[in-house]
C-alpha cells in the first residue's frame, strides 16, 4: 500500500514522505492514529504545497535568527551581585538573570531556556556563554559579573 505520511514516524519517514507499508500495517495501525493518508495525486501535491510552505516558513525563521544572532553577538551585559569573601557571590547568575538582562537590553524576549549555562555563575569575572536562537545559530554574549 503507497502511502503519505501526515507525521512523522519512527522507523518510517518524516511527514510529507511517501512510503510503501504493510496492507496490515498501514489500515490496522497507521490509519487509525491519524499517522497517513492514501498516496492519492491530490494529497501528494497538498503535501508538496505544505513542504513548500514549510520551508519558506523555516527560511524566514533562519533569517530572522541570524539578525537577532548579529545584535546578540554585539551585546555585554554587566550584571551586579553581592559579594563575599574570595570573590564569591552570594547566591548565583542563572540563565534566567542572563535572559532577563538580555531582553530588557535589546527590547525583544529572550526564553530563560535558550540560555546554555552549564551552571550557575557563582564568581565576579567575564563569562562568554552561548543563546541557542535557532538550529546552527548560537551567538555567545559576554557578561560581566561586578560587585554592587
Amino acid at each position: 500500500m503507497k502511502v503519505l505520511l501526515l507525521k512523522d514516524v519512527k522507523g518510517l519517514g518524516k511527514a510529507g514522505d511517501i512510503k510503501e507499508v504493510a496492507d496490515g500495517y498501514g489500515r490496522n495501525y497507521l490509519m487509525p492514529k491519524g499517522l497517513i493518508a492514501l498516496a492519492t495525486p491530490a494529497e501528494i501535491k497538498k503535501a508538496a504545497e505544505l513542504k513548500e510552505a514549510a520551508k519558506k516558513r523555516g527560511e524566514k525563521i533562519a533569517k530572522e535568527a541570524r539578525t537577532l544572532a548579529d545584535r546578540v553577538a554585539a551585546t555585554e551585559l554587566t550584571l551586579k551581585a553581592k559579594v563575599g569573601e574570595q570573590h564569591r557571590l552570594y547566591g548565583s547568575i542563572t540563565g534566567a538573570d542572563i535572559a532577563e538582562a538580555l531582553s530588557r537590553q535589546l527590547g525583544q524576549p529572550i526564553d530563560k531556556r535558550k540560555v546554555e549555562l552549564e551552571e550557575p555563575i557563582k564568581h565576579l569575572g567575564t563569562f562568554k556563554v552561548k543563546v541557542h536562537l535557532a538550529t546552527g545559530v548560537e551567538p555567545e554574549v559576554t557578561v560581566n559579573v561586578e560587585p554592587e
